[in-house]
């Protein structure tokens, strides 16, 4: 019990450093409309060419980002998806919940998270004394794979600028990442997310709890023990500082 205390005193800590930079940050660097040369340059190139606007933040951020990803061709997903899926939710929120990709129901509506697995999330964010409208939901690639294939590494690398810069944006104390494939991008290790489960990592200097994917929760409902177990870890560091929802 001692050794559990000591290390969530760590993690508060290491938590409250991060919101000391994140309130020290008065500028974001979030892309620019899409290019005037015509056509759709690499996502990496519209990222290292965008200025930092401390103006650009939240709802505003968020919209610039959406912009320049337009109706994006740069990888193969782009010629069977019906609709891009960004994100949706609260442009201000302190917890994030990142996913890996669009599902069928998803593709159709062009919202993340609102077939089965995502009424299932929905129940875990009630759990954690949340509302969907109040935190934000994400994946990261924004194109359904053919028949929901595992993301290819092309395909999260075309997306992951976007997806840098949505973070930015959002400005989020904490992120979720739900599922190996999201772990693995976050963290940038491919530690089976069996292990990798439960252990504090960070992305861009932000907080990540990577934990299992609500589809895998439904096939393995005996695991929801544990993913409620990496879940109070987050809320810990949230209602320490000051950002939960009370105990």
């Amino acid at each position: 019990m001692t050794e559990e205390r000591e290390e969530l005193r760590s993690l508060v800590a290491a938590f409250r450093a991060h919101l000391e930079a994140r309130g020290r940050s008065g500028t974001l660097g979030v892309p620019l409309a899409p290019s005037p040369r015509g056509g759709q340059p690499p996502a990496s190139e519209e990222v290292a060419a965008a200025e930092p606007s401390g103006a650009a933040l939240g709802a505003e951020g968020l919209r610039l980002v959406r912009e320049t990803i337009g109706e994006c061709t740069r990888c193969k997903l782009s010629g069977g998806r019906r609709h891009i899926v960004f994100g949706v939710g609260n442009p201000q929120a302190h917890l994030v919940f990142v996913g890996e990709a669009p599902g069928a129901e998803e593709d159709l509506q062009g919202e993340p998270f609102v077939g089965a697995a995502g009424q299932l999330l929905n129940r875990i964010i009630a759990a954690c004394g949340f509302k969907r409208e109040e935190v934000y939901i994400c994946n990261i690639i924004k194109c359904r794979p053919p028949s929901n294939r595992n993301p290819e590494p092309d395909e999260v690398a075309a997306c992951e600028p976007f997806l840098k810069q949505q973070l930015a944006a959002l400005r989020p104390a904490v992120l979720v990442a739900l599922g190996k494939f999201a772990a693995h991008a976050l963290c940038g290790e491919s530690t089976p997310i069996t292990r990798l489960r439960g252990n504090l990592r960070s992305y861009q200097g932000i907080p990540v709890m990577p934990t299992y994917h609500p589809a895998f929760l439904l096939r393995e409902p005996g695991r929801k023990r544990e993913a409620w177990s990496d879940l109070q870890q987050v809320l810990a560091l949230l209602r320490n500082s000051g950002l939960g929802p009370p105990a």
